[in-house]
This record gives structure tokens, sequence and C-alpha cells, in this order.
């Protein structure tokens, strides 16, 4: 797709909410939500009209470890993503905190020099927005607590 128009690209590890929170924002079903990782395997896009302006948001597959099966094809199309986007939403789950994998998506990110949203997902009522605080160890200044699933905050982002 390129950079052409405007392109937000949703990323992170495997199974913290990503396609769910696609499918949220562009207020239909067209990504696949399952709780076996990896269900996500190539990009998706779909054109998004939001708050009068209009851009393409991209699901990516679940970044993993090294050595874990798919995992050079999906590092390829997360790559491929954050090349086209102009503004990345970094999905980390709230529930399970800062994990490795996080740490290193987001040194990738920095590398880039890409600007980034960190959403932490699965903040479904106000007694978790605690949970926020620690992403913002992962060095971006842009952190919201959503919730995809209960549509909590996602106008936020």
């Amino acid at each position: 797709m390129g950079k052409k128009g405007n392109v937000v690209a949703i990323i992170g590890r495997t199974n913290v909410g990503k396609s769910t929170l696609f499918n949220r924002i562009i207020q239909k079903r067209l990504a696949i939500v399952d709780d076996t990782p990896g269900v996500t395997r190539d990009r998706i896009y779909a054109q998004v009209e939001w708050a009068g302006k209009t851009f393409y948001l991209v699901d990516t597959g679940g970044y993993s470890i090294e050595g874990e099966p798919l995992f050079e094809m999906m590092s390829r199309q997360i790559d491929q993503a954050i090349e086209e986007a102009n503004v990345i939403i970094f999905v980390i789950d709230g529930r399970e905190g800062v994990l490795p994998q996080d740490e290193k998506i987001a040194e990738i990110l920095r590398r880039k020099n890409c600007n980034v949203v960190v959403a932490v997902n699965k903040i479904d009522e106000p007694l978790h927005d605690h949970l926020v605080y620690e992403a913002y160890s992962l060095g971006f200044k842009e952190v919201i607590g959503v919730s995809a699933e209960h549509n909590r905050n996602i106008s936020d982002l």
C-alpha cells in the first residue's frame, strides 16, 4: 500500500486484542478474533472515517519470539506495516503487564522513530486503570488504557 494516504497500523504481540481493536474501530467484524495465537497472519486493511478524517487501518499478526513457527513471515508483515504507517497503535495486554516481547517491540519502534500510541488493552473498568501506568516504562508519551471488547476509551485513540 505504501505511504500514499494516512495509514495507522495496529501491532503488538500475540493475543493482546489487536484484531478485536481493529474490528471495534472499523465497526464491523472483518478480522478473525480467536484465542489461538497466530490466527492473523497477513495484514488486513480497512478504510476508516473517524472524527472527520479518512485513513487506512491495518491489522497485523502478533509479534512472536524467534524460533516460533511463522516467526519470519509474521516479522516481515509487521515490518512492512511499520514502514507504511504514519502512526502505530502498539497494543499491550494490561492484565499481563509489560512483558519482554513488549519491550523488544518498543525497542524496534523507537529505533524506527515511529509515531506511537500505546493502547493498554483489557482495561475493562475503572478499577483496572492503575494497570496502565507500567506501560509508560516502554518510553512513549501517548499511553491510553482501553478495552477493545467493551468499547472503553476507544475514541481517545
